[in-house]
């Protein structure tokens, strides 16, 4: 799994370590952006970046965790939002109304790096929910709706209302079956509030 938190200022690392972590993102972020997500490999990142493709799984591991790194920019954004930014989606809001702008910024989130989103979800395919930031979004998520109903089994649900918001998924609905993205977060509504017995 991937540290958490991935807001705030990175671990200190040696000089050389984050340059080559720069030049590393840098070649992988050129390679997505000329060559599409699926010509991402190991090998061709450590031959774009001029390092020895070692350094490169030694830093991130495998591909999904490259791909991962190359998200997280946006992800810090992202989490920054919905932990510490203004409501409804941050702090300050009902619950239900900080799951609802939640998800419907998760939608926006997805729909911005689908592509990426998707490879690194897919490679292996337990990599979402290794990754660090589906550990966070469940958390909020079980936590929000723990507030809405005691009763109920807040991690299940936490699963329940990601579960469409999974890359394979989310794509499916865009481009197989030609969904807007309003019809997908009114979608995500109306399962939200059957799920908090608002709907």
């Amino acid at each position: 799994m991937r540290e958490l938190p991935v807001i705030g200022r990175p671990p200190a690392e040696r000089a050389d370590a984050a340059h080559n972590r720069r030049r590393i993102l840098r070649a992988a972020a050129e390679v997505i952006a000329t060559r599409g997500p699926e010509a991402v490999s190991m090998d061709e990142v450590a031959r774009a970046a001029g390092v020895g493709v070692g350094t490169v799984y030694r830093r991130f591991g495998d591909r999904a965790r490259l791909v991962y790194a190359v998200i997280d920019d946006r992800e810090r954004d992202f989490q920054t939002a919905f932990i510490q930014g203004p409501p409804p989606l941050g702090p300050g809001a009902a619950p239900a109304e900080r799951v609802r702008a939640f998800l419907h910024a998760l939608a926006d989130r997805t729909e911005a790096q689908a592509d990426l989103l998707l490879m690194a979800e897919s490679d292996p395919p337990e990599a979402r929910f290794r990754d660090g930031s589906y550990g966070l979004y469940h958390r909020h998520l079980s936590i929000l709706l723990r507030e809405i109903r005691p009763d109920a089994d807040a991690d299940y649900l936490a699963d329940a209302l990601l579960a469409p918001l999974a890359a394979n998924l989310f794509l499916h609905q865009r481009r197989t079956r030609g969904m807007p993205l309003d019809r997908i977060k009114a979608g995500l509504d109306t399962l939200a509030g059957g799920l908090l017995g608002s709907g």
